[in-house]
């Protein structure tokens, strides 16, 4: 077998210019990184002016809804980068900030992982490595390296301690929460999820701004639920384009869902719920895997058809 030689291309040879070329090929292109990350980012501008600079991405983070801002820079990191970064993060009210860069220094590692260690989990910090590779003369491979992102291990031992004051009906909350990632992520089926809190419910992205499932664990009526959570800003169109193709979601979901049943709230839902008994552990654990089951299925219907609404 006659082997190729593996080599890496330098990324300007692709992209001269950060602004010019890079920014506007990551930005139609922005599904690489979330691949890499491993969370759902929607691009929302680019070259976004705050005060005499610009950002160069300002995307959301579609589970949260929230504000990401993305530094690239097609060379070794410096501080002028990390600084801005903030400032952007600052200005612009993003909770998460991406910064890509070819070569990392080991100061500028440890400094994402100081800000990751010393912040809560409502803020992040990626470092992302840009590669590309190349077999002999081929096409260049894209390759992103993340080196540097929240330590969930401390992030979940200060939640541990902070949780210890809770309530009973919280702790147990976060406890169910917990199982139910653990569960979801067994699957494999759905790529970024979040963060147990001790709350009434769980949220997972469906790929779009303003809209989401939002799960529920109702431990005053024994009841757990799946819905379809969609912000007011979109409401007035997507509800009325998801009420089209009633049909064809609850024939894939094979139940009959509740729809819209709080018509003069101005944030719309879409729900299945279920009955269980949460001090049964049998009822428990059917409990949530009819939860694992049904968001699969939720969002496996609802993610495809909300790409084809106006």
């Amino acid at each position: 077998m006659e082997l190729g030689i593996l080599k890496t291309v330098t990324p300007r040879q692709k992209w001269n210019n950060e602004a010019r070329d890079f920014t506007p090929w990551l930005a139609n292109n922005i599904s690489e990184l979330n691949k890499a990350l491993g969370i759902e980012l929607e691009v929302e501008n680019t070259e976004v002016s705050v005060g005499p600079y610009s950002a160069d991405i300002l995307a959301k983070d579609t589970g949260t809804d929230n504000y990401v801002v993305i530094e690239n820079q097609l060379e070794k990191t410096n501080h002028d980068h990390l600084g801005k970064a903030i400032t952007y993060a600052s200005v612009l009210d993003a909770s998460m900030i991406i910064w890509i860069a070819t070569e990392f220094t080991e100061e500028h590692k440890k400094s994402l992982d100081w800000l990751n260690d010393h912040t809560n989990d409502e803020i992040s910090f990626y470092g992302v490595q840009l590669e590309l590779w190349q077999i002999d003369e081929s096409k260049a491979a894209l390759r992103f390296n993340v080196i540097s992102k929240p330590n969930q291990a401390v992030r979940q031992a200060a939640r541990s301690k902070v949780n210890e004051d809770l309530s009973d009906k919280r702790k147990f909350q976060f406890d169910f929460w917990s199982k139910f990632k653990e569960k979801l992520a067994k699957t494999k089926k759905i790529p970024s999820l979040q963060t147990p809190r001790p709350q009434y419910w769980f949220d997972v992205t469906l790929g779009k701004s303003y809209i989401h499932i939002s799960n529920t664990c109702n431990t005053d009526d024994n009841t757990v639920g799946v819905r379809i959570y969609i912000g007011n800003k979109i409401a007035d169109t997507m509800l009325p384009f998801l009420e089209t193709k009633k049909e064809e979601i609850e024939s894939s979901i094979g139940q009959k869902l509740i729809w819209n049943p709080n018509p003069d709230n101005r944030d719309k839902v879409i729900f299945l719920q279920h009955t269980t008994e949460f001090e049964d552990e049998k009822k428990l654990d059917e409990s949530l895997n009819w939860l694992v089951d049904y968001t699969i299925k939720f969002r496996e219907t609802f993610s495809k058809i909300i790409k084809q609404a106006p």
